[in-house]
């Protein structure tokens, strides 16, 4: 709900703004689509920028790779536009993400699969995986939007541990499987850590910054704080060993652009996962990610 807001706000304060520069040029005659065309330009040339940014940071930062998993000149150009594309639509989806992605109806069910996103975004992320993974015939499926974004993630934690009851209550299931994305995977980690794996079969862990990522240090908030490598809350749920017994794996790329350095997705305990010229965002929407998370859920 709050990222969803945040992001509507900044549009038509954006709208806002731009519609003051441009009037006075349509009142002199100019075309109304010339400027339509150069908002929709700014905002793709303001994405990439920030697409850009973020890689330039995670290959300062970069876990060393093996030469065989060294991208070429065309596969680099992939990894970005991917990238670039996953993160172009990820604001439209978040402001609509009751209509994209929506719960389950209530009913009877033994496999509830619950989807966890990341920091400062909400369930709509959710988009394209929600999609691959019904058509999988995985589920039913339902989603988290926890918040503030800039909250600790203890706080998440809590509102995860009531969405699960919540399911549980709606398909009288003994426990649910959660898939996470990102900062998701912590919150996952933080609830097991506080209530323990009685009501949770499989958690699987997309992109997570299990030892913290450098790119917290570009933002506020208690989340990012406990997202950074090194600090003081990461250190104490590292301390602690995973639920034995409990399924755990971790899907993650040597070429995330957001997670530096990328070996902070190796979770000791866990199963590892081990893909490569993905970007953050794009293992949302990359359909071997899908795959391998449908994989996973049927085991």
């Amino acid at each position: 709900m709050w990222s969803a807001v945040t992001a509507t706000l900044v549009l038509l304060g954006a709208l806002a703004g731009f519609g003051w520069w441009a009037s006075p040029g349509v009142a002199a005659g100019a075309s109304p689509w010339t400027y339509v065309a150069a908002f929709v330009l700014g905002y793709a040339a303001l994405v990439l920028a920030l697409t850009l940014l973020s890689f330039a940071l995670a290959w300062v930062r970069r876990s060393p790779r093996p030469r065989e998993l060294r991208l070429g000149f065309a596969a680099t150009v992939r990894l970005v536009w991917n990238e670039f594309l996953a993160l172009l639509g990820a604001g439209p989806r978040m402001m609509l993400f009751r209509v994209f992605v929506r719960d389950a109806s209530p009913a009877p069910s033994s496999a509830p699969v619950l989807l966890v996103h990341g920091v400062l975004c909400n369930a709509g992320v959710w988009k394209s995986m929600r999609r691959r993974l019904s058509a999988a015939g995985v589920g039913p499926l339902y989603a988290i939007s926890y918040g503030p974004p800039l909250a600790s993630i203890e706080r998440f934690a809590g509102q995860l541990a009531a969405k699960i009851d919540a399911i549980l209550a709606q398909t009288g299931a003994r426990d649910v499987a959660l898939v996470t994305h990102s900062m998701g995977g912590l919150v996952a980690r933080a609830y097991l850590r506080r209530h323990g794996p009685a009501k949770v079969r499989r958690a699987i862990m997309i992109g997570a910054p299990h030892r913290g990522s450098v790119h917290a240090w570009m933002f506020p908030g208690a989340s990012l704080a406990q997202l950074r490598p090194g600090n003081a809350w990461l250190a104490a749920l590292n301390a602690q060993a995973l639920p034995p017994g409990l399924p755990i794996v971790s899907i993650w790329s040597w070429h995330d652009s957001m997670v530096a350095p990328q070996l902070s997705s190796r979770l000791e305990g866990a199963r590892d996962v081990e893909l490569s010229g993905i970007g953050h965002n794009a293992l949302l929407t990359d359909p071997e990610v899908a795959r391998r998370v449908v994989e996973e859920l049927r085991r």
